[in-house]
C-alpha cells in the first residue's frame, strides 16, 4: 500500500507590498477618469464653439470688400444704424417709424499696445462729403452706404481705416440679451421718455438689451435728484458717451468667464445681427474681442467739437487745435491725450 502525503493547501500570507501596488492603480485609474472626462468636456465645448464659427460665417451679413478701406489690421469703424428692423417688441414706436437707415453711432476703434481707444465722432459734424458737398457726416451713409461713410470718416479724420462694422437696433439688443446682460452704474434713478428708458433705483444694475439700447440712445436723458426729475447729460455728447460706454461693458461681458461659457450663443447672436466688410470675419472677431480683453487700460473720448450753425443748418465742427491733436495721436498709434 503506498504511503500517499496528503498536501494540504498553503495558507494566501497577504503581500502588502502588492496591496498597496493595487490601492495605487484603483486611486490612478480614478484620477484618469476624472481627467478624461475633464478633457471631453473641453473637446464638446471647443466643437460646439468651433460649430459656432462655421455657422457664423453663413449667418453674417457680408458686405462684401469695400473700395475706401486700406490694407492692414486693426483700426475698425464701428456704425450704430438707426433701422428700425429687428427692434424687441417693448420698443417698437420708441425711436420714430421710417424706412431706411441712417448711421447713427459712428465710433472708431483699435487697440494700440495695451490700450483699447474708441473715438467717437459726432453724427453731426460738418464735413465735405465726395460727390455730395457739405453736410452732417452722417448723411453719408445716407447717400452712399458703407463705403462712402468710410471715405469720408478716413478724408476727414486722416485715419486709415481697415474693417467696418454696421449694426443695427435690434442686434445692438439681441446681443446684450445674449450674454445675460450687461452692468451700468445709475448714479441716481433715470428715465428718458421718449428712449423708454426707466431705471427706478440707484447703482449698479444688470440691464438686459431693451433698457441697454434705450440707455444708449438716450438724448433726452433725466435723473430723479431731490424729488424732482432733471435734465442730466441729454445732449448728443453726453450720448456718445453712454454708447461707448455700453460698447464696452459689451466687449467687457463677452471675453469674460461667464461671456466665454456663453460664447457658441453670443456669436451666433453677434454674427447673425452684424454686417461686416469681408475682412471682418468671427475669427478675426474673436481675436480682436480678445485683445481688448487683454488691453490694460481703455481709454474712450469723442472727438472735440463746438457748435456752429451756417445756412440755418445747426452743425458741429472741430474745436481746434485740440481736435487735431486726438486724431493724429489716434492715427499714429500714440497715446491718446488726456479730455
Amino acid at each position: 500500500m503506498t504511503d500517499k502525503t496528503r498536501v494540504l493547501p498553503q495558507t494566501q500570507v497577504p503581500n502588502p507590498q502588492r496591496q498597496s501596488r493595487r490601492r495605487r492603480r484603483r486611486r490612478m485609474s480614478r484620477g484618469q477618469k476624472w481627467i478624461i472626462t475633464i478633457l471631453a468636456l473641453l473637446v464638446v465645448f471647443a466643437a460646439l464653439a468651433v460649430g459656432a464659427v462655421f455657422l457664423a460665417e453663413f449667418q453674417m451679413d457680408d458686405l462684401g470688400e469695400l473700395e475706401a478701406l486700406s490694407a492692414g489690421e486693426g483700426t475698425y469703424l464701428v456704425v450704430g444704424t438707426d433701422s428700425r428692423e429687428n427692434l424687441p417688441e417693448d420698443l417698437e414706436g420708441k425711436f420714430g417709424d421710417f424706412e431706411g437707415a441712417r448711421a447713427d453711432v459712428i465710433m472708431l476703434m483699435q487697440v494700440v499696445g495695451d490700450e483699447v481707444q474708441l473715438l467717437s465722432i459726432p453724427r453731426d459734424l460738418r464735413v465735405e462729403i465726395p460727390g455730395h458737398g457739405v453736410n452732417k457726416v452722417n448723411a453719408a451713409y445716407a447717400f452712399g452706404g458703407p463705403d462712402l461713410l468710410v471715405d469720408t470718416v478716413s478724408r476727414e479724420t486722416g485715419i486709415a481705416i481697415n474693417h467696418y462694422l454696421e449694426v443695427d437696433f435690434g442686434g445692438f439688443a439681441g446681443i446684450v440679451d445674449a450674454l445675460g446682460g450687461i452692468e451700468v452704474d445709475f448714479p441716481a434713478p433715470a428715465r428718458d421718455l421718449k428712449s423708454g428708458l426707466q431705471v427706478d433705483e440707484a447703482g449698479t444694475q444688470v440691464v438686459d438689451g431693451a433698457t441697454a439700447l434705450a440707455y444708449a440712445r438716450s438724448r433726452s436723458y433725466e435723473e430723479l435728484r431731490d424729488g424732482e426729475w432733471q435734465s442730466a447729460g441729454g445732449g448728443d455728447i453726453e450720448r456718445t458717451g453712454r454708447q461707448r460706454e455700453v460698447l464696452l461693458k459689451i466687449l467687457d461681458r463677452a471675453s469674460s468667464p461667464g461671456g466665454m461659457i456663453r460664447s457658441p450663443l453670443v456669436l451666433q447672436q453677434v454674427t447673425s445681427n452684424l454686417k461686416g466688410d469681408s475682412s471682418a470675419t468671427p475669427l478675426r472677431l474673436l481675436r480682436t474681442a480678445w485683445a481688448f480683453r487683454s488691453a490694460d487700460t481703455t481709454k474712450a473720448m469723442t472727438l472735440p467739437v463746438v457748435g456752429h450753425s451756417e445756412g440755418g443748418v445747426s452743425y458741429v465742427v472741430r474745436d481746434e487745435p485740440a481736435a487735431t491733436e486726438v486724431l493724429e495721436a489716434f492715427a499714429n498709434g500714440d497715446p491718446l491725450p488726456e479730455d
